[in-house]
């Protein structure tokens, strides 16, 4: 026989096994190829040991300058896939300990192959060509455990090539092309074999002989694969076998009698699952003799009919006969089930009615039917875990509800169930399911929670609902919803809820999980309600926000991962005291103080557990922190702790002030300050002035009002520095411009009117001198009425205005009330005085010329012709000849002092 003609023969050959078989069922998993295979463990036992489908594609790689890839410290080998025509023994190092050399073309296994691998221990040779192993390919080997030379072409079974391996415990060598199962005597010291596959598509029955070398060994798992057309079976041939777990794949369409032999054979015997793979390839049963009588002998938890054509007459055999057995769980999948034509329903009840099964399994049957194969659901009565999956229902009548009375675990999904057919409102269902407690309708058609629940409020026990991957969650169909109250957990991910229909779901539940399912805000007034909510999942939505006053008091475990929000703060969480485990990576997160204050109080200080901590958390903004793990984000302390940032702006703000104020003493910048003020108000009112056309033509800039005691300063400093510059200024003083022979009154008030301002030199003197009293007056009543401020004070000396006798209330109202200017002592700041002055005199102007004065500048020393003025020195005679002006004085003073006490001297403005 040809190969290619082999492969077409057991193409299709092996099916999925069901996934929750004993532990012991994983290590043939590795020998199944099919995607289905991944679903059922115990099957990939049975169909590893059997047969299997050769790939039409088996995986490949690309060829790399070295054939093999050698990792793990050089103890394994993974020539997977290479095209490899013989075994690469020279690339190989002598620690080698697993080789996978499946899916080559390797034809022959030679002795030299592996004599260098003293530490073999795992060697796997399926999907090749291999027809000749040498009887001493593994002399070397012998601490080699696991041998894999399924789906090759040997003709014999190699016993005397794997006579050097004592130490074997799993031997996969079926689907080869051997035309006999028996065993050679040299099996009989294989005492640690644990996994035995055996047998091929050429194989055309089985003799009492063929397995007596195994008599003396208990496996963990035997699979026998014969001919699909088993011509012969000996009685007794299965009987030495001892294994707890045990798989057929072989059909008896010629020889449906030796199905009760085989039975017999496993009589009195406890098994784990016991598995028939296409018991009827080609055509249905139609016989009258019960090939399943035996099953009541024989005490396993599961049994398995995966493929294979089952119609009612086989399905009634089967179910009848365990009814009886001590058999707990019940698999079909994959069947071809088809009502039999000679069936005729009586109106009588069903033969089935007591059918006693911890779990029956429905699983990619062809044709529904098979849910009431005798037309009734009565065998489903005392079911307590049903799973009906992938048989594409689409609606359940009303009599199903009522049989199912011990259903515990309901499992529909995978299905094409809708509202309207799940949901009969013609149905009575109250007092229905009265067991029920999980019911899966996951991975169908719902669109309705209000339909949900309607079916499920009469369900009484039920407390787990899975409705995920449906199309739940519309607005318009989560209206109105009354839940069943014993309900605790809701598995709802992959639907498509909007917020508003979150008030539709039960508020009774532990346990809620929403992930995938398209939100993007959450609606607070069903948490609120909520309030036994302990876990809930929300990963993989769109939610942008976390609200800040979400409030769940009982909530412990939360899932955010995966959606939207970049913000996330200890108020976040702060009215959940239970929450302790936290997931919310793979979110945009916004790199700020908040986040990195949150992960402090969270992460170091233990309060909540961030279950996907560091991995899944890094930054999305601001662009500088791109990518960079959270873990990794250290924000420096001044920017995120606002106390001490108040602290340092205080600190710093005192020190910039205690600072300045040394630099203000040190360089008195208080004055300079101060007089560069009036400098530039003093301009501004000369401006002012001049705009208003206030200006006339004035003898004299100024006159100068001064004690006697201060006529050195006067003439040494004050004149110089006024009248001998660029711009020279004319000034009046009484030593040198008053017209002799006048009365002292008139030329004072003469001078005063003639000089454009009067600046008076303030000293202690001054205050002495009551003919200084006198020109302060005089030019105080010369300003009434004006726009301008003609009046300077310039203080020589500190005087102080409150120690002033009362009759200066004038002078001391316009100390109090007028800007001066103050003769520093400092030599450095005169220069700056002098300016001031010369700002608040204005610009020398052009002034007319008194023809009547007389300037007298003989001195030698510069000075000035006294004219005799009445001051502090003069004499009695002096004082004599000046009573009639005193009276004068006095009369003035009299009659104007109202007017001096109503108007007050501005203050200049500088």
């Amino acid at each position: 026989m040809k190969r290619r003609d082999r492969n077409r023969t057991i193409t299709g050959a092996f099916p999925p096994l069901e996934t929750e078989v004993d532990a012991e069922l994983a290590f043939l998993l590795d020998w199944s190829v099919t995607m289905i295979w991944k679903l059922v463990s115990f099957s990939a036992f049975l169909l590893g040991a059997l047969t299997s489908p050769t790939p039409s594609s088996p995986p490949t790689t690309n060829t790399e300058e070295a054939p093999c890839r050698i990792y793990n410290s050089d103890h394994s080998a993974d020539c997977l896939g290479r095209q490899l025509n013989s075994v690469p023994w020279r690339q190989f190092p002598s620690t080698l300990q697993n080789v996978d050399l499946s899916y080559n073309k390797l034809q022959a296994v030679h002795a030299d192959d592996f004599v260098r691998l003293p530490q073999l221990r795992i060697l796997k040779l399926a999907y090749n060509n291999i027809s000749h192993i040498d009887n001493g390919a593994f002399k070397n080997n012998p601490l080699l455990e696991h041998l894999d030379i399924f789906n090759n072409s040997l003709q014999e079974i190699p016993a005397r090539a794997m006579t050097p391996l004592p130490n074997l415990k799993r031997l996969f060598m079926s689907n080869n092309l051997y035309k006999h199962a028996t065993l050679a005597d040299s099996f009989s010291k294989f005492a640690k074999l644990q996994v035995l596959s055996m047998g091929g598509p050429l194989v055309m029955g089985l003799k009492k002989v063929d397995f007596q070398p195994l008599k003396n060994i208990t496996l963990e798992g035997f699979a026998i694969k014969c001919s699909s057309k088993l011509s012969y079976y000996e009685p007794g041939s299965l009987e030495v076998i001892q294994t707890k777990q045990m798989g057929f794949d072989m059909a008896i369409d010629q020889q449906p009698n030796a199905l009760p032999h085989m039975i017999r054979d496993l009589a009195n015997k406890t098994f784990t699952a016991i598995q028939f793979r296409n018991l009827f390839e080609f055509m249905y049963y139609n016989g009258e003799e019960d090939i399943f009588q035996g099953l009541k002998d024989i005490t396993a938890h599961q049994l398995i009919f995966h493929r294979g054509k089952f119609n009612e007459n086989l399905m009634r055999m089967a179910l009848m006969n365990l009814q009886v057995a001590p058999i707990k769980r019940l698999t079909l999948q994959y069947i071809d089930f088809a009502r039999s034509p000679t069936f005729v329903d009586s109106g009588a009840g069903s033969s089935i009615t007591d059918l006693a099964l911890e779990k029956l399994d429905l699983w990619y049957i062809s044709n529904p039917d098979v849910l009431r194969f005798d037309w009734r659901f009565t065998w489903l009565k005392k079911i307590k875990k049903l799973s009906i999956q992938y048989m594409y229902f689409n609606s359940a009548p009303c009599d199903a509800w009522v049989e199912m009375e011990g259903v515990e675990l309901m499992d529909v999904s995978n299905n094409r169930l809708q509202n309207e057919f799940i949901f009969n409102q013609r149905c009575n269902y109250k007092g229905t399911m009265p067991n029920l407690y999980k019911f899966n309708l996951s991975d169908n058609e719902l669109t309705s929670l209000k339909v949900l629940s309607s079916l499920t409020r009469e369900f009484q026990r039920l407390q787990v609902l899975d409705v995920s991957n449906n199309k739940l969650g519309s607005a318009e169909n989560s209206r109105d919803c009354v839940w069943q109250q014993n309900i605790t957990k809701l598995i709802a991910h992959h639907n498509q809820f909007v917020s508003e229909a979150l008030r539709c779901l039960p508020t009774t539940v532990h346990y809620l999980d929403l992930s995938h399912c398209d939100l993007d805000k959450l609606d607070m007034i069903y948490f609120e309600k909520a309030t036994n909510l302990k876990d809930l999942l929300l990963s993989g939505n769109k939610i942008k926000f976390i609200p800040s006053k979400w409030e769940s008091p009982s909530l412990q475990s939360l899932a955010l991962d995966g959606n939207s929000f970049g913000l996330i703060s200890k108020a976040s969480f702060q009215h959940m005291p239970q929450l302790s485990r936290l997931r919310a990576g793979n979110n945009p997160y916004h790199c700020t103080c908040e986040l990195h204050a949150f992960v402090q109080d969270t992460i170091y200080q233990e309060k909540v557990n961030l279950t996907d901590w560091p991995w899944n958390y890094r930054c999305f903004h601001p662009e500088a922190f791109l990518n960079t793990a959270i873990s990794r984000y250290f924000p420096a302390q001044v920017a995120c702790d606002v106390r001490l940032v108040i602290i340092i702006c205080v600190a710093t703000t005192a020190a910039v002030i205690l600072i300045l104020m040394l630099i203000c003493y040190i360089f008195d910048l208080p004055w300079y300050t101060k007089a560069t003020y009036q400098i530039i108000r003093a301009k501004y009112r000369a401006h002012k002035e001049k705009a208003a056309g206030e200006l006339g033509t004035f003898t004299y800039h100024a006159f100068i009002s001064y004690s006697h005691s201060d006529a050195d300063w006067v003439r040494d400093q004050l004149l110089p520095c006024l009248e001998k510059n660029r711009n020279p200024y004319r000034l009046c003083i009484h030593e040198r411009d008053f017209m002799p022979g006048k009365w002292i009154i008139d030329n004072i008030i003469e001078n005063i009117e003639s000089s454009r301002k009067v600046i008076f030199v303030l000293s202690r003197h001054f205050v002495n001198s009551e003919w200084c009293n006198y020109e302060l007056y005089f030019a105080q009543q010369r300003s009434m009425g004006k726009t301008f401020s003609d009046v300077i004070l310039v203080v020589k000396e500190p005087i102080d205005p409150r120690s002033l006798p009362s009759k200066y209330c004038k002078l001391k109202k316009m100390l109090s009330t007028k800007t001066y200017l103050e003769w520093p002592q400092q030599v450095n700041q005169q220069a700056f005085f002098w300016e001031q002055l010369r700002s608040v005199l204005g610009k020398p102007t052009v002034t007319r010329n008194r023809t009547h004065s007389v300037k007298s500048r003989t001195s030698s020393e510069g000075g000035v012709s006294v004219i005799g003025l009445p001051n502090e020195n003069r004499g009695p005679e002096v004082a004599k000849d000046n009573v009639n002006q005193e009276a004068e004085i006095k009369l003035i003073n009299r009659n104007n002092d109202e007017l001096s006490n109503q108007r007050q001297i501005p203050v200049m403005a500088f």
